[in-house]
């Protein structure tokens, strides 16, 4: 089988290879988060506004897609019903009755103002407890405060996307890379704008090269498969209300073909030498496998006897779905 690698597996090899090894090789279960579950609701509403007419894309008919958005993906994934308190009604925004303007306890207005909103998925820092669920009013008001931050960045009225949750794929000198694209805008002159949702925070300098990683990567297969170079990269971070705007160019695409060329060729050698190392990070407070990593005092499984074909299975190291990084 061709070899495969998505932005999401390329990431996890970057931060950790470690992490590549759990998710990939040991295929760990991870419980669903619910920072995820909420990106995955926020990306499908502003995916589904757009089969509205362009003077209906409001943001209150934005919110009322949220509930019925919601009950599709629990019932394609049941366990995210568990990510949500139960005994307090969904708000019935679709019937007129307003979204309470609370969300975590900060008003969904100042969510648009950028102050920030506390994250009840966050791991509890020094302490053991799990942090309490959210209530199903709470969880729909602050969907429904990342609709409205939307609405200050974007005007989906002046919009048209030339392609929603796009599927994209190049094979390049024997390596293929796929993923999913958030929306593509395509001008009259040909000029394409890539541009993905975040439910999380904008990054600082210092993390933006992770972010500018997964829009370059889709750029090349762009680039790839169309022949045309991206002209504008844009994350649009809907926790703070702010927009990170790239314009690449075909040196840099290049040296992005290059990078993920040699992280696959370290994947290969990393499957093949069976040393998997952990990388010590911030991150490392977030992930579920921090119990049984060695860097912080824990022990691994032992290797499956056949590693080293799990670990460049193009089925694993290539998996693409349109919520990877939705809440990041």
């Amino acid at each position: 089988m061709t070899p495969a690698l998505s932005p999401s597996r390329a990431s996890d090899f970057m931060q950790c290879p470690l992490l590549y090894r759990f998710r990939v090789v040991d295929r760990l279960p991870e419980p669903p988060s619910a920072a995820a579950a909420r990106g995955t609701l926020v990306h499908a509403a502003l995916e589904r506004v757009f089969d509205l007419p362009a003077a209906e894309r409001t943001p209150e008919a934005t919110i009322a897609l949220l509930p019925e958005q919601w009950a599709r993906l629990v019932e394609e994934e049941p366990e995210l019903a568990s990510l949500v308190a139960a005994g307090v009604p969904v708000p019935d925004v679709a019937a007129g009755v307003p979204v309470p303007d609370v969300a975590e306890g900060v008003p969904v207005s100042d969510v648009a103002a950028g102050v920030p909103v506390p994250d009840p998925t966050a791991p509890a820092q020094g302490a053991d407890a799990e942090p309490p669920l959210p209530d199903e009013a709470a969880w729909f008001a602050e969907a429904a405060g990342f609709v409205r931050t939307w609405f200050t960045l974007e005007d989906p009225t002046r919009l048209e996307p030339a392609e929603r949750e796009l599927y994209v794929e190049a094979e390049v000198d024997g390596l293929t890379m796929r993923g999913y694209v958030d929306r593509l805008d395509v001008a009259p002159d040909g000029r394409l704008r890539v541009v993905d949702y975040k439910t999380g925070r904008s990054p600082s300098e210092l993390w933006e090269g992770k972010a500018l990683f997964q829009m370059k990567f889709y750029a090349l297969v762009l680039w790839r498969t169309r022949g045309v170079i991206p002209t504008l990269l844009q994350l649009v971070y809907l926790r703070d209300g702010q927009i990170l705007r790239y314009s690449p160019d075909e040196q840099e695409l290049l040296a992005t073909e290059r990078k993920i060329r040699a992280l696959w060729t370290a994947i290969e050698r990393a499957a093949d030498t069976g040393d998997w190392r952990p990388r010590r990070n911030r991150l490392c407070d977030w992930c579920h496998h921090k119990p049984i990593c060695p860097a912080w005092g824990g022990t691994p499984p032992p290797l499956p006897a056949d590693a080293e074909q799990r670990a460049v299975d193009p089925r694993a190291t290539g998996q693409a779905d349109p919520a990877d990084d939705a809440a990041e």
